[in-house]
Formats: structure tokens, C-alpha cells, sequence
């Protein structure tokens, strides 16, 4: 009985606590949306977040309540959008086609390198040295860590900047996360004006490093007719849901570095 008193003790305080929990799990539950869920199971897991959500979870989540429409995923395509419309009840949308844009034209003929750097061969790895290699600090420095991470060939270095083919571009976001400068976003698959640069010096400061940067002139500001351009410091910004291609921004622009995205 001394043996056997202190095991039932225990047992009995174990009985006890799995008693308790399993009550606390149901009183305590967290009702499941059983719509978002059915969501997330037709996207394609990618967790990109092209669509401007955090993650696929998040996207079937805000579908679910009616904050975000079907069609935003670019990696699913149209036939994911087709399902999740059906899920939700609404009828079929299009596809709103996202492709990864490089936010630099800093190639060797525009600026240049103000060091000499014989270390990895990555922009990660030279970021570290002085914030980079390139005489602008916010210029691209052509050393392929996008490149490397493209799983389609979308993204190549020409002259010492990326550039990428939004024939070939499929919205994994893998170049936007390699980027350590920020250079690469994503924009809709359309006709419409992109600014290729991201330099927020003044004008008279990115004069100095590169050829063909933004120096915040605001023309294109002044001439858009859509009102789509704004400034962030001194460089300027193109709201895509706004722009409507007409071209009067790249046609003002001195520096030329505001071009039309070709389909």
C-alpha cells in the first residue's frame, strides 16, 4: 500500500489535468474559417506575397471576409483564380499579371564603381564593404545574387545592372527577397510608366554618382495628366492603378530614366 498510494496519487492528478485540458481546448477553441481554409488549399503555397499579402494563409484569409478579390495571385494563374471565385461564390475574374521590376538602369555607362573589390562575388556579401561597390548607394551592383535565385531565367546582368524579362518572370518574389539594396519590386503586367531608379539624394547629389538618375525635377509630376506621379524625397513614384500609359512623364523626363514597361 506504500508503494501504491503515491502512484494513484498521480495518476489521479494526471486524470485530473487531462480532465481540465481537454475541457479548456473546447471552452478555449478558436472557431476555424472553414472558407479561408478551402482557399489556401487551391493556392499554390508559394507564399510570394505578389498579391500583397503577407503570405498565401493571409490572401485566403482577406478573400474570406471580402477585403481582396480573386485574381491576385500571379504564380497560381488563371486557373487558381477561376477556383478560388468559385469557392467564394462570385463570378470568374482575370488574372492580374505581376512582374518584377529592377528599380536601377546604373549600368557602366551611367556610373561607376568607387572601389576595387576582389571579395565574393555577391551583393549581399560587398554590401557590407561601404555599403557597396557602386558609386551610388542605392545603385545595383550587378553581381547576380537575383540572377542565382531565379528559379525561370527571368533575371540577367547586362553591363553591370540587372534587368529582368517579364515574359519570362513568374512572381516568385525570390529576386525581391535576394536583393540587399531594395532595388526590385513587383508592378501590374501592363502598359504603363516605371520609374527605373531609386535614388532619394537631391538632384545635385545624384548628378555626381550616376548619369541617368532621378534629381526630383518633378516634370513628370507636373505633366501627368492621370495625377499618378508623386515624390518620395527626390525621386519620383508611379501609382500603377492610376497610370494609364500615355507616356507624357517619359517624354518630359531629362534624365530619361522614366520608361514605358514593355508587355
Amino acid at each position: 500500500m506504500s508503494v501504491l498510494t503515491p502512484i494513484l496519487i498521480v495518476g489521479g492528478i494526471g486524470l485530473l489535468a487531462g480532465i481540465i485540458l481537454a475541457v479548456a481546448s473546447v471552452v478555449m477553441a478558436v472557431p476555424k474559417d472553414e472558407k479561408a481554409q478551402a482557399l489556401e488549399a487551391v493556392l499554390p503555397g508559394a507564399n510570394c506575397g505578389a498579391c500583397g499579402f503577407s503570405g498565401c494563409s493571409g490572401y485566403a484569409a482577406a478573400m474570406s471576409k471580402g477585403e481582396a478579390k480573386p485574381g491576385l495571385c500571379s504564380p497560381g494563374g488563371q486557373e487558381t483564380a477561376e477556383k478560388c471565385a468559385q469557392l467564394l461564390g462570385g463570378e470568374a475574374v482575370e488574372v492580374e499579371y505581376k512582374t518584377a521590376l529592377v528599380h536601377c538602369m546604373g549600368s557602366y555607362d551611367n556610373t561607376t564603381d568607387k572601389m576595387r573589390y576582389d571579395g565574393i562575388q555577391s551583393c549581399s556579401a560587398s554590401t557590407f564593404l561601404a555599403g557597396g561597390i557602386t558609386s551610388c548607394r542605392y545603385g545595383c551592383m550587378g553581381m547576380g545574387d537575383c540572377v542565382r535565385a531565379c528559379e525561370y531565367g527571368a533575371v540577367s546582368v547586362c553591363n553591370g545592372v540587372a534587368k529582368i524579362d517579364p515574359s519570362l518572370c513568374r512572381g516568385c518574389s525570390k529576386c525581391v527577397e535576394a536583393c540587399p539594396k531594395g532595388l526590385i519590386s513587383f508592378v501590374p503586367l501592363k502598359k504603363q510608366a516605371v520609374v527605373r531608379c531609386s535614388n532619394c539624394d537631391k538632384g545635385k547629389d545624384t548628378m555626381q554618382v550616376c548619369k541617368i538618375g532621378c534629381i526630383g525635377c518633378m516634370k513628370c509630376q507636373k505633366t501627368c495628366p492621370s495625377e499618378a506621379i508623386t515624390m518620395k524625397g527626390s525621386c519620383a513614384f508611379v501609382d500603377a492603378s492610376k497610370c494609364t500609359g500615355c507616356g507624357a512623364c517619359v517624354e518630359v523626363c531629362p534624365r530619361h530614366v522614366i520608361t514605358l514597361l514593355s508587355l
